[in-house]
């Protein structure tokens, strides 16, 4: 019986070993960006998918990928642990400066897009949360009515100034155009209902 334990540990410890390997060449990769990055990612989930197989055939099927996902947290817990540092919490950071303008080349056709989205596909985004909520959310008629319509110049300033400073035209695109279709569906057909 000891003897099948001391087997039993000596597997752990080589799955282990397998699993750290895995974690120090993804800790590795994720440091910095170097041409060998792909590598080393490719080759630490390969370690790690090793590990496991040769759990499930060395263990068996429950208590092997157990224990080789229990020791590889583990040890990757304590891997990202020792890279923690301290910082002194009252020394001050230094200032920052302010942000750089975008690196895309400037092209008219993107200001235009860009003012469009800002200026009236934000405010029927906003116009449609605020009906949104002056006809479908519960409560007195009044308090609906002041709530959606506060709602709406807020809801339209920030749609604005997160279009104007997003560098993906595609998203805000996406996102504005898809809140003011869903919040404009739903009053509508509440409304009509």
């Amino acid at each position: 019986m000891s003897g099948l334990l001391a087997l039993d540990a000596w597997i752990g410890l080589g799955l282990a070993l397998l699993t750290l390997g895995g974690a120090v060449l993804l800790r590795r990769a994720w440091a910095g960006a170097s041409p060998r990055r792909p590598w080393l990612i490719l080759g630490g989930w390969g370690l790690l998918v090793l590990a496991l197989v040769l759990s499930v055939f060395l263990l068996g099927v429950a208590r092997g990928p157990a224990v080789v996902l229990a020791l590889g947290s583990t040890l990757a817990l304590a891997l990202v642990a020792s890279g923690v540092e301290f910082r002194n919490a009252r020394k001050k950071a230094a200032r920052e400066l302010a942000l750089e303008p975008s690196e895309r080349r400037r092209i008219a056709w993107r200001g235009w897009l860009r003012g469009i989205l800002a200026g009236p596909l934000a405010g029927i985004a906003a116009l449609g949360c605020g009906l949104a909520v002056a006809i479908c959310a519960p409560g007195a008629v009044q308090s609906r009515m002041v709530i959606g319509g506060l709602m709406v110049p807020f809801l339209w300033a920030g749609g604005m100034a997160w279009t104007l400073s997003d560098d993906k035209i595609l998203r805000a695109t996406a996102v504005l155009t898809g809140v003011a279709v869903v919040t404009l569906g739903a009053a509508f057909l509440k409304g009509a209902l």
